[in-house]
Protein backbone atom coordinates (compact mmCIF):
# COMPACT_ATOMS: atom_id res chain seq x y z
CA UNK A 1 0.00 0.00 0.00
CA UNK A 2 1.04 3.42 -0.98
CA UNK A 3 2.66 5.45 1.84
CA UNK A 4 1.03 9.28 1.97
CA UNK A 5 3.54 11.60 2.26
CA UNK A 6 3.98 13.83 4.85
CA UNK A 7 2.99 17.34 4.28
CA UNK A 8 2.43 20.94 4.24
CA UNK A 9 0.24 23.44 2.29
CA UNK A 10 0.59 27.34 3.32
CA UNK A 11 -1.92 28.90 0.76
CA UNK A 12 -2.72 32.55 0.16
CA UNK A 13 -4.91 33.22 -2.83
CA UNK A 14 -4.45 36.65 -4.72
CA UNK A 15 -4.42 38.09 -7.92
CA UNK A 16 -1.26 38.62 -9.50
CA UNK A 17 -1.03 40.58 -12.66
CA UNK A 18 2.57 40.06 -13.90
CA UNK A 19 4.38 37.26 -12.88
CA UNK A 20 8.31 37.65 -13.85
CA UNK A 21 9.91 34.21 -12.99
CA UNK A 22 10.41 30.81 -14.20
CA UNK A 23 6.87 29.47 -15.65
CA UNK A 24 6.96 26.25 -16.24
CA UNK A 25 3.83 24.02 -17.29
CA UNK A 26 2.54 23.17 -13.65
CA UNK A 27 3.61 25.62 -11.76
CA UNK A 28 5.40 29.12 -11.73
CA UNK A 29 8.05 30.46 -9.69
CA UNK A 30 9.98 33.61 -9.17
CA UNK A 31 11.85 34.81 -5.77
CA UNK A 32 10.22 38.51 -4.15
CA UNK A 33 12.12 40.55 -1.73
CA UNK A 34 10.67 42.35 1.29
CA UNK A 35 10.56 45.68 -0.60
CA UNK A 36 8.34 43.73 -3.60
CA UNK A 37 11.17 43.50 -6.10
CA UNK A 38 11.00 40.29 -7.63
CA UNK A 39 15.02 38.59 -8.75
CA UNK A 40 15.67 39.24 -12.30
CA UNK A 41 16.14 35.88 -13.79
CA UNK A 42 18.18 34.87 -16.50
CA UNK A 43 17.40 31.34 -17.98
CA UNK A 44 20.19 28.67 -19.40
CA UNK A 45 19.29 25.88 -19.96
CA UNK A 46 15.34 23.94 -20.62
CA UNK A 47 14.68 20.08 -20.57
CA UNK A 48 11.02 18.72 -20.40
CA UNK A 49 10.81 18.60 -17.06
CA UNK A 50 14.01 20.55 -16.24
CA UNK A 51 14.20 24.36 -16.31
CA UNK A 52 17.70 25.76 -14.78
CA UNK A 53 17.56 29.78 -14.34
CA UNK A 54 19.87 32.33 -12.99
CA UNK A 55 18.75 35.09 -10.39
CA UNK A 56 20.07 37.71 -8.96
CA UNK A 57 20.67 38.04 -5.60
CA UNK A 58 21.42 41.29 -2.84
CA UNK A 59 23.46 40.82 0.17
CA UNK A 60 20.87 41.46 3.11
CA UNK A 61 17.55 41.22 1.41
CA UNK A 62 14.76 38.96 3.36
CA UNK A 63 13.26 37.21 0.24
CA UNK A 64 10.10 34.79 -0.29
CA UNK A 65 9.49 31.80 -2.79
CA UNK A 66 6.13 32.46 -4.90
CA UNK A 67 4.42 29.57 -6.60
CA UNK A 68 1.22 29.14 -8.57
CA UNK A 69 -0.43 26.39 -9.21
CA UNK A 70 -0.93 25.72 -12.98
CA UNK A 71 -2.56 22.49 -13.13
CA UNK A 72 -6.56 22.12 -12.63
CA UNK A 73 -5.57 19.52 -9.50
CA UNK A 74 -3.82 19.73 -6.03
CA UNK A 75 -0.09 19.82 -6.20
CA UNK A 76 2.71 18.88 -3.35
CA UNK A 77 5.94 21.19 -3.59
CA UNK A 78 9.41 19.80 -2.37
CA UNK A 79 11.35 23.07 -1.77
CA UNK A 80 14.85 23.02 -1.05
CA UNK A 81 16.99 26.02 -0.48
CA UNK A 82 20.52 24.93 -0.69
CA UNK A 83 20.19 22.01 -0.75
CA UNK A 84 17.74 21.93 2.47
CA UNK A 85 14.27 21.01 2.57
CA UNK A 86 12.73 24.38 3.92
CA UNK A 87 10.32 22.03 5.93
CA UNK A 88 12.35 19.74 7.89
CA UNK A 89 15.90 21.46 7.25
CA UNK A 90 17.16 17.94 6.40
CA UNK A 91 19.17 17.53 2.60
CA UNK A 92 16.50 17.20 0.49
CA UNK A 93 16.88 15.11 -2.61
CA UNK A 94 13.63 16.19 -4.34
CA UNK A 95 11.93 12.83 -3.51
CA UNK A 96 8.12 12.78 -2.71
CA UNK A 97 8.49 10.53 0.20
CA UNK A 98 9.87 14.30 1.65
CA UNK A 99 7.88 17.13 3.54
CA UNK A 100 5.76 19.06 1.35
CA UNK A 101 3.89 21.78 1.07
CA UNK A 102 0.02 21.62 -0.84
CA UNK A 103 -1.31 23.95 -3.21
CA UNK A 104 -4.58 24.06 -4.30
CA UNK A 105 -5.69 23.65 -7.84
CA UNK A 106 -4.69 26.88 -9.71
CA UNK A 107 -3.67 27.91 -5.96
CA UNK A 108 -1.04 30.60 -4.72
CA UNK A 109 1.10 29.83 -2.09
CA UNK A 110 4.28 32.17 -0.46
CA UNK A 111 7.16 30.06 1.31
CA UNK A 112 9.04 32.91 3.36
CA UNK A 113 11.54 30.66 6.14
CA UNK A 114 13.08 27.34 7.31
CA UNK A 115 9.83 25.96 8.62
CA UNK A 116 10.12 25.65 12.79
CA UNK A 117 7.09 24.62 14.03
CA UNK A 118 3.05 24.62 13.28
CA UNK A 119 2.39 28.01 13.76
CA UNK A 120 6.38 29.59 12.97
CA UNK A 121 9.24 30.02 10.47
CA UNK A 122 12.83 31.73 10.33
CA UNK A 123 12.98 34.01 7.56
CA UNK A 124 14.94 33.82 4.65
CA UNK A 125 17.64 36.23 3.48
CA UNK A 126 20.96 36.41 1.23
CA UNK A 127 24.08 36.22 3.14
CA UNK A 128 27.75 34.70 2.47
CA UNK A 129 27.74 31.45 2.17
CA UNK A 130 29.62 31.09 5.61
CA UNK A 131 26.84 31.92 7.38
CA UNK A 132 24.30 30.43 5.86
CA UNK A 133 21.87 27.76 7.06
CA UNK A 134 23.27 25.56 4.67
CA UNK A 135 27.11 26.02 5.96
CA UNK A 136 25.80 25.93 9.44
CA UNK A 137 25.56 21.73 8.43
CA UNK A 138 28.83 21.59 6.41
CA UNK A 139 27.20 20.84 3.95
CA UNK A 140 27.84 23.48 0.59
CA UNK A 141 27.04 20.41 -2.22
CA UNK A 142 23.86 22.84 -3.69
CA UNK A 143 25.00 26.19 -1.82
CA UNK A 144 22.84 28.80 -3.90
CA UNK A 145 20.19 26.80 -5.31
CA UNK A 146 16.66 27.48 -4.58
CA UNK A 147 14.87 24.19 -6.04
CA UNK A 148 10.95 23.76 -6.82
CA UNK A 149 9.54 19.97 -7.46
CA UNK A 150 6.05 19.94 -8.45
CA UNK A 151 4.40 16.77 -7.40
CA UNK A 152 0.52 16.11 -9.04
CA UNK A 153 -2.03 14.32 -6.64
CA UNK A 154 -2.91 10.68 -7.87
CA UNK A 155 -6.11 10.65 -9.25
CA UNK A 156 -9.08 8.90 -7.87
CA UNK A 157 -12.49 8.76 -8.81
CA UNK A 158 -14.69 10.39 -6.46
CA UNK A 159 -18.46 9.43 -6.59
CA UNK A 160 -20.53 12.71 -7.80
CA UNK A 161 -21.70 15.21 -4.28
CA UNK A 162 -25.14 16.33 -4.08
CA UNK A 163 -24.08 19.72 -3.15
CA UNK A 164 -20.57 22.11 -3.80
CA UNK A 165 -17.75 22.25 -2.07
CA UNK A 166 -17.53 24.86 0.34
CA UNK A 167 -15.96 27.87 -0.61
CA UNK A 168 -14.04 29.02 2.08
CA UNK A 169 -10.12 29.13 1.83
CA UNK A 170 -8.06 27.58 4.77
CA UNK A 171 -4.39 27.49 5.58
CA UNK A 172 -3.29 23.83 6.01
CA UNK A 173 -0.07 21.95 7.73
CA UNK A 174 0.99 18.61 6.89
CA UNK A 175 0.52 15.26 6.92
CA UNK A 176 -1.76 11.90 6.42
CA UNK A 177 -2.26 8.86 8.62
CA UNK A 178 0.89 8.63 10.39
CA UNK A 179 1.51 12.33 10.23
CA UNK A 180 2.29 12.39 14.09
CA UNK A 181 5.73 12.89 13.62
CA UNK A 182 5.07 16.61 12.24
CA UNK A 183 8.53 17.03 14.86
CA UNK A 184 10.46 16.85 11.91
CA UNK A 185 10.50 20.51 11.59
CA UNK A 186 13.62 22.72 10.58
CA UNK A 187 16.56 22.44 13.66
CA UNK A 188 18.35 25.32 14.55
CA UNK A 189 21.61 25.51 12.83
CA UNK A 190 24.77 23.97 14.81
CA UNK A 191 26.73 26.17 16.52
CA UNK A 192 29.37 27.84 14.24
CA UNK A 193 32.68 25.49 13.57
CA UNK A 194 34.83 29.00 13.57
CA UNK A 195 38.14 26.99 12.20
CA UNK A 196 36.50 25.33 9.12
CA UNK A 197 34.25 28.44 8.13
CA UNK A 198 37.53 30.79 9.10
CA UNK A 199 39.11 28.95 6.54
CA UNK A 200 36.41 28.77 3.89
CA UNK A 201 35.35 32.15 4.45
CA UNK A 202 37.55 34.12 2.08
CA UNK A 203 36.87 32.05 -1.03
CA UNK A 204 32.87 31.73 -0.19
CA UNK A 205 32.63 35.36 0.05
CA UNK A 206 31.98 35.89 -3.89
CA UNK A 207 29.01 32.82 -3.48
CA UNK A 208 25.81 33.49 -2.10
CA UNK A 209 23.65 31.66 0.59
CA UNK A 210 20.56 31.98 2.23
CA UNK A 211 20.10 32.99 6.50
CA UNK A 212 17.97 31.88 9.35
CA UNK A 213 16.62 35.35 10.21
CA UNK A 214 13.98 35.98 12.37
CA UNK A 215 11.36 34.30 13.43
CA UNK A 216 7.84 34.89 12.09
CA UNK A 217 4.36 33.87 12.39
CA UNK A 218 3.22 31.56 10.09
CA UNK A 219 0.24 28.75 10.67
CA UNK A 220 -0.36 25.96 8.83
CA UNK A 221 -2.70 22.98 8.94
CA UNK A 222 -1.97 19.05 8.50
CA UNK A 223 -3.55 17.50 5.53
CA UNK A 224 -3.90 14.01 3.59
CA UNK A 225 -2.45 14.30 0.24
CA UNK A 226 -0.99 11.51 -2.06
CA UNK A 227 1.77 12.23 -4.75
CA UNK A 228 2.83 10.98 -8.01
CA UNK A 229 5.59 9.03 -7.91
CA UNK A 230 7.97 10.95 -10.29
CA UNK A 231 7.71 14.95 -10.31
CA UNK A 232 5.96 16.38 -13.05
CA UNK A 233 8.67 19.62 -13.16
CA UNK A 234 11.52 20.21 -11.27
CA UNK A 235 13.04 23.98 -11.34
CA UNK A 236 15.95 25.52 -10.34
CA UNK A 237 16.86 29.31 -9.71
CA UNK A 238 20.68 29.97 -8.99
CA UNK A 239 20.91 32.84 -7.35
CA UNK A 240 24.15 34.83 -7.38
CA UNK A 241 25.32 38.35 -6.00
CA UNK A 242 25.41 40.88 -9.37
CA UNK A 243 29.74 40.95 -9.66
CA UNK A 244 29.19 36.79 -9.68
CA UNK A 245 26.59 36.80 -12.65
CA UNK A 246 29.43 39.27 -14.55
CA UNK A 247 32.17 37.33 -14.12
CA UNK A 248 30.44 34.46 -15.47
CA UNK A 249 29.29 36.06 -18.50
CA UNK A 250 25.71 35.48 -17.44
CA UNK A 251 24.46 39.30 -18.09
CA UNK A 252 26.30 41.82 -19.46
CA UNK A 253 28.12 44.39 -17.25
CA UNK A 254 29.30 47.19 -18.83
CA UNK A 255 32.82 48.64 -17.84
CA UNK A 256 32.36 52.48 -17.30
CA UNK A 257 32.98 54.70 -20.16
CA UNK A 258 36.31 55.85 -21.17
CA UNK A 259 37.05 59.33 -20.83
CA UNK A 260 40.04 60.85 -22.13
CA UNK A 261 41.81 63.27 -20.00
CA UNK A 262 41.36 66.84 -20.64
CA UNK A 263 43.69 68.02 -23.26
CA UNK A 264 44.61 71.14 -21.11
CA UNK A 265 46.15 69.14 -18.12
CA UNK A 266 48.58 67.88 -20.79
CA UNK A 267 49.55 71.21 -21.91
CA UNK A 268 52.07 73.28 -20.33
CA UNK A 269 50.39 76.73 -20.65
CA UNK A 270 53.29 79.72 -19.82
CA UNK A 271 53.23 83.30 -19.57
CA UNK A 272 54.19 85.11 -22.44
CA UNK A 273 57.34 86.70 -22.09
CA UNK A 274 57.46 90.66 -21.12
CA UNK A 275 60.52 92.71 -22.19
CA UNK A 276 62.02 94.34 -18.75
Amino acid sequence: MKTIATSILAVLLCTVNVWAGSVGESVEVRIVTDDGRTLPTYPVKTKRALKKVYAEAVKGDHYRIEVRNRLNRRVGLVIAVDGRNIISGEKSWLKSSERMYILEPYGFGEFAGWRTGQDRINRFYFTDVPDSYAAAFGDESAMGVITVAAYPEVRRYLPPVSQAAPSFQRRYEGGGPGAADRAAAAPAPPAARSEKKAAKAEQALESAGTGYGHEEYSPVETVAFEPESRAAETIHLKYEWRKTLCRLGVVRCEAPPFRPPNRLSLIHISEPTRPY
